[in-house]
Parts: structure tokens; sequence; C-alpha cells
């Protein structure tokens, strides 16, 4: 039994749960530890919840970089980052359940390791904004708000997309791109 392995159970016991209903003791019975071996690997459900959230911005992190870093238009890039962004939370729906609805029972110490991650991520997308402002391609007056209303518009599609709906995942992204394009570009 790894680090990663038991990362792997709690990510599934915490969406599944939620991350107060979920108990250090769930985390062992699903890794086959007892709960006294668990502390061997982690201090708390606290570090858990924080180490997950870390992964799953350093992973959306390092997605928006090379995105950011590719040489065409504004729009194509933002058409990029938001069909990217959508099917990662897509595919890792259990962790993006978990880094979008459960940051907020992280406690003081550890939400102030966390909120600069969560910044710098959407920062990438103000930056991502601000770039076609500069070129002349987006009309936008107030990026920051323009991203909290583009990730929020992305974010929620965790509690309402099925797999066996209508629309697959690549559809939903070019819709949402073709909604936030149209909002964006200079007229």
């Amino acid at each position: 039994m790894n680090r990663e392995e038991i990362l792997d159970a709690a990510v599934q016991i915490f969406s599944q749960k939620g991350f107060h209903a979920s108990s250090m003791q769930d985390l062992a019975n699903a890794v086959d530890l007892q709960k006294a071996s668990l502390y061997h690997h982690v201090s708390s459900k606290q570090e858990i919840l924080a180490l997950l959230l870390d992964q799953s911005l350093d992973i959306l992190i390092d997605q928006m970089e090379g995105i950011s870093g590719l040489d065409c238009q504004p729009e194509e890039k933002m058409r990029t980052a938001i069909k990217s962004y959508l099917n990662t939370l897509i595919i890792h729906r259990d962790r993006a359940a978990v880094l979008l609805l459960e940051h907020r029972s992280l406690e003081p110490e550890f939400r102030d390791h966390h909120i600069p991650r969560r910044d710098k991520f959407e920062g990438l997308w103000r930056d991502l904004i601000q770039d076609g402002v500069n070129q002349g391609v987006f009309d936008c007056e107030d990026p920051s708000l323009a991203v909290r209303a583009l990730l929020g518009m992305i974010n929620w599609t965790i509690t309402w997309y099925r797999p066996e709906g209508p629309l697959l995942g690549e559809e939903i992204g070019e819709k949402l791109a073709n909604i936030v394009l149209r909002g964006l570009m200079q007229r």
C-alpha cells in the first residue's frame, strides 16, 4: 500500500459520501489497512483533502500553461482551453467533484496553502482573456469577473452532465466555447 493508492481511494470515498461524511475508518477499510496503519502514510483527513486538491490543480495548471504557450489566436486558445478543461472534468469526474465541492472543507492552515494554487489557475484564464483584449480580439471590461463566470459555467457541468445524455462531452465543450466566445469577441 502506498500513498497514491490511499489518495485514489479517498477520491472515490469523498466524491461519493462527501468529505465530512467520510471517515478515516472508511478510507482504511477501502485500502484494506488498519486505521492506525493509515497514519503511517498520512497525518489526517485534512492532509488527504489538501493533497487531492493540490494534485488536481497541478494537473489543471499544467494543462492551462500548455494551452497558453500555443502559437495561435486568442479565440482558438480560449476554445481549446474550454474544451480541454471540460474534458478533464468529465474524464476525472470524481476528482473534479472533490476539487470543486470539497475545497470549502479545508481548515485554515490547509486553505492558506490551497488558495495561491487556485489563484494561479484562475490567473492563467485571466491572462488568456487579457491577451485577447490586448490584441484587440476580445472586448472585456473585467477579465476577473469573466473568468469567474466562465469557470462557474464549466464547473457546474459536473452536477448535470451524464455520459448517457443526448450530448457527448466534446459537443458540450464546443457549445460552451461558442457561448463564451460570442460574449468575448470584439464586435
